[in-house]
C-alpha cells in the first residue's frame, strides 16, 4: 500500500539524518552535526562511555547535586531530577530542537482490579482506519517515574512504526506492592485488545514493549497471556529488562557503581516493590528461572553495556532462543541504562530505536 511505502521512506530518512534533523514544519533538513563533549574525564565505572552519554550523566549529577537515589524516600525520589531532565538540559545547551514526530496524544482512565489507572495514547497523524498497536510500559523499578519521564521513547516508537502506542501508568510500590504492577500491566493489555476499535487499533496486530521494570512487565504480559489463553502479542520489545533477582551476575559485579542505575539502586527498588525477598523467586520477577518459555512471541532484547542489567537481559534472550522463540538481541557499547529514549543526543539510541522499529514492523506485518 502507498502509505506503507511512505512510512518506510520516513523511517529510512529518520535513520539517516537523525531525530533532531526534523524542523517544526515536519520537513527534514541536514544541519551541521553537533559535537557534544563531556566536561570531565571518563568515570572509573564506565571507561568505555561515549562522550554524548557521559555529557548526559554529568548533567544528571549536576541536577541531583550528586545525591544518590537510594538515599531518598520513594516520595523524594519521584520529585528528584530524572534522566529526561538531564537530556533536555543537554539539548538546550547545544541548541538541539525537540523532534517533531507528527504524533498526537490523548489520555484516559481504564479499569483494573480495585481501581483505575491512566493510559496515554500516542496516535500517528499519518493514519489509516486501523493501525497496529504497541502497549508500552515505562521503567522506574516499579517505584518511580511516569509516562512523562519516558515520553520520548513512546513517541519514537509511534513515529517510527506507524503504530498507536498505549503507554500504561501502572500502580507502583510501596503503596502498591508486587504483583500489582504486573497485574495492572496484563489488565491494560487485555483492555487494549478489547477496546482496539476505539483506539483505531487492529486487534490482531498488537505488540508489547517496555524499558527496565517495564521491560520485565512486557515480558511477563506475554507469559500471562499464554497461560491464560489470551491471544498473544505479535512481538515483545524488551529494553534492558529486569530479568532476575540475582545481583551477583557478571554485569552487576562489573558495573555495581554505574550511573544512573547501580546495584544499591536496584536493591532499593526491590525493597520498595517486593513484599519480601521471597517474591524475587517468582517467575514474574526472575524471568530467567522460568522453566517454560515455549510458545512466546518473537522478541527484540536491547541492552546497554554499562548497566548492571546487561547479563540478565542477554541471558533471557538466550533462554528464549533456546525455547524456540525468534530473538534479535544487541548490546550497545559505551552507553548506560536509560539510553534508549535519548535519540536527540545519543547516536546509539537512534540506532537502537531503528532496530526496535524494524523488528516490530516485521512482526506487525507493516
Amino acid at each position: 500500500m502507498a502509505w506503507r511505502r511512505v512510512l518506510s521512506g520516513l523511517l529510512l530518512v529518520g535513520a539517516l539524518v537523525g531525530t533532531n534533523a526534523c524542523t517544526d514544519d515536519g520537513i527534514f533538513n541536514f544541519p551541521t552535526p553537533v559535537v557534544i563533549q563531556p566536561q570531565g574525564p571518563k568515570p572509573e565505572w564506565g571507561p568505555s562511555i561515549k562522550p554524548e552519554m557521559q555529557a548526559v550523566i554529568e548533567k544528571l549529577d549536576s541536577l541531583t547535586k550528586g545525591v544518590p537515589l537510594y538515599t531518598l524516600t520513594p516520595q523524594q525520589a519521584r520529585k528528584a531530577p530524572s534522566f529526561k531532565d538531564a537530556l533536555l538540559a543537554v539539548m538546550s545547551k547545544y541548541n538541539i530542537a525537540l523532534p517533531n514526530q507528527n504524533v498526537d496524544t490523548t489520555g484516559r482512565a481504564i479499569p483494573v482490579a480495585n481501581g483505575t489507572i491512566r493510559i496515554r495514547v500516542y496516535t500517528p497523524r499519518l493514519t489509516s482506519p486501523t493501525m497496529p498497536g504497541i502497549v508500552y510500559y515505562h521503567g522506574g523499578g516499579w517505584v518511580i517515574a511516569t509516562n512523562d519521564t519516558y515520553d520520548f521513547s513512546a513517541r519514537a516508537l509511534a513515529a517510527k512504526t506507524g503504530s498507536v502506542v498505549v503507554a500504561v501508568e501502572y500502580r507502583k510500590g510501596p503503596e502498591f506492592r508486587f504483583p500489582t504492577a504486573h497485574n495492572d500491566a496484563f489488565a491494560a493489555y487485555r483492555w487494549v485488545r478489547d477496546n482496539a476499535s476505539l483506539l483505531k487499533i487492529d486487534a490482531n496486530r498488537i505488540a508489547v514493549a517496555g524499558e527496565s521494570a517495564g521491560g520485565n512487565l512486557a515480558a511477563t504480559v506475554c507469559l500471562m497471556a499464554r497461560d491464560a489463553g489470551v491471544p498473544l502479542p505479535k512481538h515483545q520489545l524488551l529494553v534492558y529488562p529486569i530479568a532476575r533477582y540475582d545481583m551477583n551476575t557478571p554485569s552487576y559485579q562489573q558495573f555495581a557503581n554505574a550511573k544512573p542505575l547501580n546495584k544499591p539502586s536496584m536493591q532499593w527498588f526491590f525493597s520498595y516493590y517486593l513484599n519480601s525477598p521471597a517474591d524475587g523467586a517468582s517467575p514474574l520477577i526472575s524471568l530467567v528461572n522460568n522453566q517454560n518459555l515455549q510458545g512466546l512471541p518473537p522478541a527484540t532484547v536491547i541492552n546497554a553495556e554499562i548497566d548492571p542489567l546487561q547479563s540478565e537481559g542477554q541471558q533471557y534472550a538466550a533462554q528464549l532462543k533456546a525455547a524456540g522463540v525468534s530473538v534479535t538481541s544487541k548490546v550497545y557499547v559505551g552507553v548506560t541504562h536509560e539510553f534508549f529514549g535519548m535519540a536527540p543526543v545519543v547516536p546509539e539510541a537512534k540506532d537502537a530505536q531503528t532496530l526496535a522499529a524494524t523488528e516490530l514492523i516485521k512482526s506487525l506485518n507493516l
